[in-house]
């Protein structure tokens, strides 16, 4: 209940946060983000002192689910603006997928030595992430800026009519835009396994190999951890031999579905764990290649809001897997979800076909196997130079299109 508490926070408040991103600024969103997260981890620090119960959980999960929605939206849109805006011209599959990577070597790094540190005293990691936020407070103030994206400075009285004009552009170019809205669908299915998996591995698994092992837990973890680094490893060289971002999307998503529903049918721990390993390299190859499709077919000054706007209809999908799923292992058994959760997983593939079918400049990469790599350097947006393999779709206009020359190439 705390952690659907959590999900359900990030749901709530996962829109008015984009919104403030796109208007006073995806730094200060960041340092909110920051700043709530350490105020959220010390808060669960102390309840456990004081043997709080599980209402006071909850609320300080709702405030840990506000922090990471200051962070969702806002930090993809710094980046990749801060990107377009110095000239960058590589793929932004591979710029996401190596962020991906940093992200699960620190998993690693903290699912261990948080283990360790919990051995010795269950506060203890709590108290060292909270030292870590604080550092991190202290580098970000005076060395993080906006670059490519101007805030706009709006008064307190002002907020209320911009966060509505904006949150309104979001939703035209988010969810009325027929690809991002399959994209974010296909968000809403994927997390909505992804969030009931992730606690019920553990029991599972620690079931199959007969012992309560909690260390081993910790060191599947770990394991689970470099699979999906592999994967985002995996999406440079996949690229070189795919024409396509959905070809990578459909690939994954089949290997995914198939081998998380091979999981609640394993009856073997090595079997089951070895699964779970391959869906998890696949998320891996999964999740930049959305991000990097995403971020191609929307503007700028929507960019955090339509983010936000993709998390908040994901994390919608995560309480329902929460609930469904583990209402169906309680009622049945967790193998039982498993089988479930994969077969819903594979829900996603008509959706990625619907996208497929739309053929949007964003779909093709560019290289030696992508259609554009003759006509365009290697990472530049097709519509930067000329794409004689463009198809205009009817819902394509110029005006929400991202694939534009930066500024500093149309002046020149």
């Amino acid at each position: 209940m705390a952690s659907a508490a959590f999900t359900a926070g990030m749901v709530v408040f996962e829109i008015p946060t984009g919104v403030l991103a796109d208007t006073w600024g995806r730094r200060l969103s960041f340092l909110l983000s920051t700043a709530t997260l350490l105020a959220g981890t010390l808060g669960y620090a102390l309840l456990a002192e004081l043997h709080a119960g599980l209402a006071a959980f909850s609320a300080v999960s709702v405030l840990l689910g506000l922090a990471f929605t200051f962070y969702s939206g806002a930090v993809e849109a710094w980046l990749v603006d801060a990107l377009r805006a110095t000239g960058y011209t590589g793929p932004l599959d591979h710029v996401f997928a190596r962020g991906a990577l940093v992200t699960g070597a620190c998993m690693v790094v903290g699912t261990v030595g948080g283990g360790f540190l919990g051995d010795i005293r269950l506060s203890l990691p709590y108290a060292v992430r909270g030292g870590l936020l604080l550092l991190l407070l202290v580098v970000a103030v005076p060395t993080m800026h906006e670059v490519g994206f101007t805030p706009r400075s709006v008064g307190l009285r002002d907020l209320p009519c911009e966060m509505a004009a904006i949150g309104r552009d979001g939703l035209t170019y988010g969810w009325r835009r027929r690809s991002v809205r399959y994209l974010i669908a296909a968000s809403a299915v994927e997390v909505g396994f992804l969030s009931w998996g992730f606690y019920a591995w553990q029991p599972y698994f620690l079931d199959l190999l007969g012992r309560q092992a909690i260390w081993a837990a910790g060191l599947f973890s770990s394991l689970i951890s470099l699979a999906t680094m592999a994967g985002n490893a995996l999406v440079d060289q996949l690229a070189r031999f795919a024409s396509r971002r959905t070809t990578l999307l459909l690939a994954a998503a089949v290997v995914e579905g198939i081998a998380v529903t091979g999981v609640g049918l394993a009856r073997s721990f090595w079997l089951a764990a070895g699964l779970y390993l391959a869906a998890s390299v696949a998320m891996g190859v999964i999740f930049p290649v959305k991000q990097a499709y995403m971020h191609e077919v929307i503007p700028s000054a929507q960019r955090a809001t339509v983010v936000s706007v993709d998390s908040m209809v994901g994390n919608a999908g995560g309480v329902v897997g929460q609930v469904g799923l583990g209402y169906l292992s309680r009622s049945f058994s967790i193998p039982i979800g498993f089988v479930a959760g994969g077969l819903g997983t594979l829900l996603v593939l008509p959706v990625l076909g619907l996208l497929r079918r739309m053929d949007e400049p964003a779909d093709h990469l560019a290289g030696p196997a992508g259609t554009t790599g003759p006509l365009a350097p290697a990472g530049l947006p097709p519509l930067a130079s000329v794409d004689g393999t463009r198809h205009s779709g009817p819902e394509t206009t110029a005006g929400d299109r991202i694939s534009d020359p930066p500024p500093a190439d149309r002046r020149t």
